[in-house]
């Protein structure tokens, strides 16, 4: 039962941490936060955000787990698996209403959460698995995997909608417009 608290409090700070973490790049704008933190209005660029927000969060999460005395063996799978499948989650659900209805802050905001919550029911039932130790060392070498991955395309963006800026007309961190 404190398992399942502690994924809902998760829900809570994760989603904070976002709106946070939107900002991050404007406030501190270097090369290492550009990989971390959104640089412009893409989608791309608020699925970079909610990874973070996820990863970063996970600090907390173990902090907690320990307190409450939690199993904890599958962390890193747990955390590497709820967060990189918020990405496809939030595509699926967020895509089609964007085409549908354009950008609107109240169903982004809607998407987004809904996305943190059944990411953290991925948490939940990781965590009651059965032991995936060693599992734990290749979700680390995926979280730094999609890390490189977030950079490089930052840098280098596809000529897609999904790393399309609306509001600047530009794709990735480059000054040029498309």
């Amino acid at each position: 039962m404190i398992l399942k608290w502690i994924k809902l409090v998760s829900v809570f700070g994760i989603f904070v941490l976002c709106f946070l973490f939107h900002f991050m790049y404007d406030w501190c704008p270097n090369t290492l936060f550009s990989i971390f933190f959104p640089v412009n209005e893409s989608i791309f660029e608020h699925l970079k955000m909610m990874f973070t927000a996820m990863i970063f969060y996970g600090f907390f999460d173990f902090l907690i787990l320990k307190f409450f005395h939690q199993k904890k063996d599958n962390f890193l799978v747990s955390l590497f698996l709820s967060s990189i499948m918020s990405i496809p989650t939030f595509l699926i659900i967020y895509l089609p209403f964007y085409y549908l209805m354009g950008e609107n802050m109240i169903l982004n905001l809607t998407c987004l959460f809904i996305t943190v919550v059944i990411s953290q029911v991925i948490s939940y039932f990781v965590l009651k698995s059965s032991n995936f130790n060693k599992l734990n060392i290749v979700s680390l070498i995926g979280i730094i995997l999609v890390y490189i991955i977030f950079g490089f395309l930052t840098y280098y963006p596809p000529i897609n909608d999904l790393f399309f800026d609306v509001v600047s007309e530009k794709y990735g961190i480059n000054t040029y417009a498309m």
